[in-house]
């Protein structure tokens, strides 16, 4: 048949690549010279709504210059160096360190840039914190020229979001906050900020992603992700959707070389308008709290908590006299959701928490021995200030397996490491390689609790393993600091 005919003489592969080629190419010119009935193509069409949402938002978006002064340590040293330069001696003589009282600092000025954007006509403007910190002078350009000075209404270092006012503006442009909640993956996002001192430069992306925490740059991430060009320069500036809303505030890029690699992060407008708000009815943000210490639950975890998969926050430690303690909420608990929202992960309950107002009432749901419990709490509001026995022998033997030699906690040594005598056994040496160290458990760290038993004595830790260990896994829960955390290690 024809067909079996052709299987056995098919036509040469360069002949079928090049005819599949001239198709690709003929397709692609014809979509590009279609045209609609108004007479553009779709390439053209959207090319011109993304000049459209420039041209819209671009005069609210402003360039910001500031200028501070620091203090430098000028050391004695530093000062004899100078003073015997050949070209000192030639006109002082020889340099003597009987010399008159040399200072001890130098003040020189510092000056940074950044972008930001007018959300109001009686000229209040946001960008980020870490663009106008410490600042003695703040000047604001717009993209029609003006300049003005600009004073700081309130900053929030914890979300890196900032609110600073132009005074006595005529006219002014301003740019629509949009909802981040509602924005997609995928979807395109315009930056436009003052790169490099390169005003009103204009970058085009997707949304690579949402969510991002742990980055490890402020202390509440929530992340929008972007593959939009954002460089030095333009912290602070608008990322826009493409109706021409605002949805974020870049603020830093990743990178290994200190350019642009094609990943950037913004601030949710969401969560800079809520911090907004607070800003400017009373100059500071008021954040709620739990009192609580808490970890993400991985799948080892989820096993020793009796959980059906991993996923949720664990309480670790739940603090005294805190919102939590007088709410019930109890160490080894598993929060699952808030006011009927699934938690997924620290970042994002830490985030939802802080928040509320203080005050509120709020429904957590935990997992408690198996079973789910519902729990009502009152938020609190987020404190300003937030933020040698060796075991050996048979006894050495029943951790070996982890990597951990023990030491029993004598008063002498809780005072130097800041523990109380009897409240667990102290970590003395964290063999390389080993389980422990993979959990990045460390020498001075305190061991409360085995197998989810307390313990405060060696002599109670081997009664606990003794009843509990299986010999291949174990949950520890270590204290380290001012607070603590549950550990799963599954010896080699």
């Amino acid at each position: 048949m024809k067909v079996h005919a052709a299987v056995k003489h098919p036509l040469p592969a360069v002949i079928i690549f090049a005819l599949l080629s001239l198709a690709i190419v003929a397709a692609g010119v014809n979509f590009v010279q279609a045209k609609s009935s108004g007479g553009d193509s779709f390439l053209d069409r959207s090319s011109k709504e993304f000049v459209n949402v420039v041209k819209r938002v671009k005069p609210a978006v402003v360039h910001i210059r500031v200028e501070k002064t620091t203090s430098q340590e000028y050391s004695g040293q530093q000062y004899e160096e100078i003073f015997k330069h050949p070209f000192f001696e030639q006109f002082f003589g020889p340099y003597s360190r009987q010399q008159p009282q040399r200072p001890k600092q130098r003040e020189r000025k510092q000056r940074g840039q950044g972008s930001g954007f007018i959300i109001s006509k009686d000229g209040f403007i946001m960008t980020n914190n870490h663009v106008i910190e410490g600042a003695d002078t703040i000047k604001v350009s717009l993209s029609d020229d003006r300049e003005f000075d600009a004073r700081v209404i309130g900053a929030d270092p914890q979300s890196d979001v900032a609110l600073i006012k132009i005074e006595d503006p005529e006219n002014l442009p301003v740019a629509v906050l949009g909802d981040s909640d509602a924005l997609e993956v995928g979807e395109w996002v315009i930056a436009i900020g003052n790169p490099f001192g390169l005003t009103q430069t204009v970058t085009v992306g997707v949304v690579s992603a949402k969510g991002r925490s742990s980055i490890g740059l402020n202390q509440y991430e929530n992340f929008i992700q972007t593959d939009a060009a954002i460089n030095p320069g333009n912290s602070g500036g608008p990322l826009i959707n493409g109706r021409g809303e605002v949805v974020g505030i870049n603020t830093a890029l990743f990178s290994r070389t200190g350019g642009y690699m094609g990943i950037g992060f913004a601030i949710p407008v969401n969560m800079a308008r809520s911090i907004e708000k607070q800003l400017q009815n009373q100059g500071k943000v008021t954040r709620g709290w739990l009192g609580v210490a808490i970890q993400n639950v991985d799948k080892e975890l989820a096993k020793s908590f009796d959980l059906k998969q991993a996923g949720g926050i664990l309480v670790s430690e739940v603090q005294d006299n805190s919102p939590a303690s007088k709410a019930g909420l109890k160490q080894g608990d598993v929060i699952i959701r808030l006011n009927d929202i699934p938690m997924e992960n620290v970042s994002e309950l830490r985030n939802k928490v802080a928040m509320i107002i203080p005050g509120s009432k709020a429904e957590l749901v935990v997992v408690r021995k198996g079973r789910e419990k519902q729990i009502n709490v009152t938020i609190g509001e987020q404190p300003s200030d937030f933020g040698k026995t060796t075991l050996s022998g048979n006894d050495q033997k029943s951790l070996e397996n982890y990597g951990i030699t023990l030491q029993e906690l004598t008063r002498e040594l809780g005072e130097r490491l800041g523990y109380d005598e009897g409240s667990g056994v102290v970590i003395s040496d964290v063999k390389a390689d080993s389980p422990a160290a993979e959990q990045g458990l460390k020498p001075g760290y305190l061991i409360e609790e085995v197998n989810r038993h307390a313990v405060s004595s060696l002599q109670d830790l081997r009664d606990v393993l003794a009843k509990t260990s299986s010999g291949k896994r174990i949950l520890l829960r270590v204290r380290t600091a001012d607070h603590s955390r549950y550990v799963v290690l599954s010896a080699k």
